[in-house]
């Protein structure tokens, strides 16, 4: 079959050309190559002597002699120079080769094949330069044919893939790479042998004859042509990229780690509660990092116990076992229906007889030898074994340590189909049990602090349901919610002389167990102060002077920081601020202080920069009273002023702290109005009327404290008030006497005449002999029976011990000797003198002892 050369051909690069001399030695036939070798076309040659036309002069002699011997029929291999044409008289070296021939009529002739040699030259170094880069190359090589069989490959390839390079020839891509990659790579060569796009750092996963390990592959593909241009293969160069692969993973895992690392930052321990706490590391850690995860915090830990950390863990030297712990969380990033997913993951634990992983909840042990309780006992990660039947092949234990202190384990478990945990992993998840350890341990110290503030708290505000004459009372004190530090609000109903009642509600600036501290201090200065019975604007400006020496160190005053010269301003947003730098700042506080008379219903007001009360009359409007808000305790430099209202039967008043009408949602001015709309109606049960405000306002309860008193007006009705004016005179102690022996009488309270009459006859009797103009009596009948006489003298009356010899002096000691208690204030027109007997409950009144009565003497 005749096939024609296509241009470019070996013949082409190499420049081959022929030429026949006949007999006579001149050149008989002259080809088109070596028309294009010479540079002379065939007329001009043929017919001519090769030595004149091709030879230099001096060389003519011995190429004739050549000639002669080549007709002779001997052959002849020589260089021969000669004129290249188009390059100026430029001579090249020809490689001609002379082979004797005959004519048909048996004459001698030669056949001339004629090389240019520097073209010869060009491709033996091209070759050779070839062979050394295919030959010498560290990467492997290999050239693929048309066919995709191996046509040849270089050493390193086949040291890769054993044998020798001439032993690949023939093979296919499926006697080196697995099936799913034999195809993706007979795919790749396809597409490039088709298209004659290059593909670059294709990526082949592989292991090698011999070896157990997979190495991975970057392969460079592209075609190949002949000079004509036609595809004659596709060439390969593989690169081993294995250990850039492991690097680049180990980079990725480190990143990733990082990352991993960095949202466990933002997102465990924002709640101080320890559940949500250990739910956070687990949404932290489920499914990036493991496949399942559970946490398990000591018993002691969640009770509270006050024992020390340590402590929790002793139970594991009994060689019983480990301590008690609670289940507080686990996540799963695989379905919970697949049998036996979780088998394993309990670690051997022992909880209420389940061989089985402990339930949500649960309080369990973990046996001595297993690798949970070595993990606790130890502080050191441990590896769990899998359970082989199970759905979990590697399960790390990792003891959750902060401060040196173990406070529960975290289990990280991997599924089958992932990845074991490797060295890095250790130390990832012992970083984030680790964090999330100091977390907890921070969310229990906290929780431990918040108790004890809310204890203390609690134990400052008035136990069980206030009682007051005239009034019906509720309140209602909701403390802020773990997340949130215990405030410094509170309240307080305090029985006065008179069946009177104070009334007060404060709240301490700042938060946490200083504040509640704080209020607790206030509130006992506040009850020290109202039983002196002072007026309401003078409770607030002793209690102004407490507060400012409670918040110096020092205990004296403190002026600076409030403007200047002396005049009180609020303080600045920096003194706000630097709370730990300024210890004073927590002691500032706002009260409201109200003293109300059931017998004339009227209420008297101070304020010291609290919001103002509300009062809801019924059939009227819920109104803010107008008090003078007045500067906040602990500012000083202000005097506070009184507003007294007289308020109608079945009014309401309500006292408050701001945690109930302000928050970061709406502003204060809303929640006043939203307040006085839930007091619409004011007739129904006053429990229910507490309960309705609660649940309409908006009060973002946990944000802040709330602390709500309510008081109904119920005054003394008037036939349980005895009221006389006694003129300045002998005569009227015994008026006195009979003006109570006939009230008492009228009030069925006669057991309680006789010692009544004797020590209204010892007030009045003291009014006349130290007081000063008119003398009023006055009995009060309600939870108890209060007497009061009035004078317009200032002297206080002094209980003291009379001589043996002193006819008289003992008056005040049989008034306290007699009554549950007395005591004198100060009116605005003298003062007051009173005692309080209990009513009388069908039992005998117990008769003084001998020793009482020697004791006046």
């Amino acid at each position: 079959m005749w096939q024609s050369s296509p241009p470019g051909s070996i013949y082409d690069y190499i420049r081959v050309a022929s030429f026949s001399i006949g007999p006579d030695g001149l050149i008989e036939q002259w080809s088109r190559r070596a028309a294009g070798l010479f540079g002379m076309a065939s007329d001009e040659v043929v017919g001519k002597d090769p030595v004149e036309a091709f030879m230099p002069a001096e060389l003519r002699p011995d190429a004739h002699r050549r000639v002669a011997e080549i007709l002779d029929g001997k052959e002849w291999t020589g260089v021969v120079p000669f004129r290249i044409p188009g390059e100026n008289g430029v001579g090249g070296l020809a490689e001609i080769y002379v082979m004797p021939s005959e004519t048909g009529a048996g004459e001698r002739a030669a056949l001339c094949i004629v090389v240019d040699v520097r073209a010869l030259r060009r491709i033996e170094t091209d070759l050779a330069a070839s062979q050394a880069i295919f030959g010498q190359s560290p990467f492997g090589f290999v050239l693929f044919g048309t066919d995709f069989t191996v046509v040849r490959a270089n050493k390193r390839f086949a040291t890769v893939f054993g044998g020798e390079a001439d032993d690949h020839r023939g093979r296919t891509v499926d006697d080196y790479l697995t099936r799913p990659e034999a195809e993706r790579l007979s795919s790749t060569l396809k597409r490039v042998l088709e298209t004659g796009d290059a593909v670059t750092d294709l990526q082949l996963v592989g292991t090698p004859p011999g070896s157990t390990g997979r190495r991975h592959w970057s392969m460079n593909l592209y075609r190949v042509h002949s000079g004509a241009g036609r595809p004659v293969g596709i060439a390969g160069l593989a690169t081993d990229v294995t250990q850039r692969h492991i690097a680049a993973r180990e980079a990725a895992s480190a990143r990733r780690n990082l990352a991993l690392l960095n949202e466990a930052s933002a997102r465990i321990g924002n709640s101080l509660d320890l559940e949500t706490t250990a739910r956070e590391l687990l949404d932290v850690a489920v499914p990036v990092f493991c496949d399942l995860a559970s946490v398990d915090l000591y018993q002691g830990l969640l009770t509270g116990e006050e024992a020390s950390p340590s402590s929790w863990g002793r139970h594991q030297e009994s060689g019983t076992g480990s301590a008690e712990l609670r289940r507080v969380a686990h996540a799963s990033a695989v379905s919970d229906a697949l049998p036996g997913a979780f088998s394993g993951v309990g670690g051997g634990a022992e909880a209420a007889g389940d061989t089985g992983p402990p339930a949500l909840g649960s309080v369990h042990r973990y046996p001595f030898h297993s690798p949970c309780a070595v993990a606790l006992r130890t502080g050191r990660v441990e590896d769990v074994p899998g359970d082989e039947r199970g759905f979990v092949h590697s399960t790390l234990a990792v003891p959750m340590v902060a401060h040196d202190v173990v406070v529960g384990l975290v289990q990280f478990s991997r599924t089958k189909g992932s990845e074991p945990f490797g060295e890095r992993d250790r130390a990832l998840a012992t970083e984030l049990a680790a964090r999330a350890a100091v977390c907890i341990d921070n969310a229990r110290l906290y929780r431990r602090e918040h108790e004890r503030a809310l204890i203390l708290q609690r134990s400052l505000l008035p136990p069980g349901d206030p009682e007051a004459a005239g009034l019906d009372i509720a309140c209602r004190y909701l403390p802020g919610n773990t997340a949130t530090e215990v405030g410094g609000d509170w309240f307080d109903v305090i029985e006065l002389p008179g069946h009177r009642t104070a009334l007060v509600v404060g709240d301490v600036m700042g938060r946490g167990l200083r504040a509640a501290v704080a209020m607790g201090e206030l509130r006992t200065a506040v009850r020290t102060l109202a039983l002196l019975d002072l007026e309401p604007a003078e409770v607030l400006s002793a209690l102004d002077e407490v507060a400012r020496g409670l918040g110096t160190p020092g205990g004296g005053e403190r002026s600076e920081g409030f403007g200047a010269g002396g005049g009180a301003q609020w303080p600045s947003r920096a003194a706000h601020k630097s709370r730990e730098a300024d210890l004073s700042e927590v002691y500032l506080a706002t009260c409201v202080y109200a003293v109300y008379d059931p017998v004339t219903r009227r209420c008297t007001f101070a304020n010291a920069g609290h919001l103002p009360p509300v009062v809801a009359e019924p059939g009227e409007p819920a109104l803010l009273l107008d008090v003078p808000p007045g500067m906040p305790l602990g500012v000083g430099g202000e005097p506070f002023e009184e507003v007294e209202v007289e308020l109608r039967e079945g009014a309401l008043l309500a006292l408050y702290t701001d945690g109930l009408v302000e928050s970061r949602d709406h502003p204060l001015d809303e929640g006043l109005d939203a307040f006085r709309h839930a007091l619409a109606e004011p007739s129904q049960p006053l429990e229910d009327v507490c309960d309705h405000v609660l649940t309409t306002l908006d009060t973002r309860h946990g944000e802040d404290d709330i602390a709500l008193l309510m008081a109904r007006i119920q005054g003394l009705a008037p036939d349980a008030v005895g009221d006389w004016r006694l003129p300045r005179e002998l005569r009227s102690v015994a008026r006195a006497r009979e003006l109570a022996r006939t009230q008492l009488i009228s009030w069925g309270l006669d057991d309680l005449v006789d010692t009544t009459e004797l020590l209204v006859s010892e007030l009045v009797t003291n009014a006349l002999r130290y007081g000063e103009g008119e003398i009023r009596l006055r009995l009060l009948r309600d939870r108890t029976l209060v007497c009061e006489v009035w004078d317009a003298g200032l002297v206080q009356p002094r209980r003291r011990r009379a001589r043996d010899t002193d006819e008289g002096g003992r008056g005040l000691q049989l008034v306290g000797l007699l009554s549950a208690a007395w005591g004198s204030r100060r009116t605005p027109r003298g003062k007051t003198v009173w005692f309080e007997l209990a009513l009388p409950d069908g039992e005998p009144a117990p008769e003084l002892s001998v020793d009482q009565l020697l004791s006046m003497y």
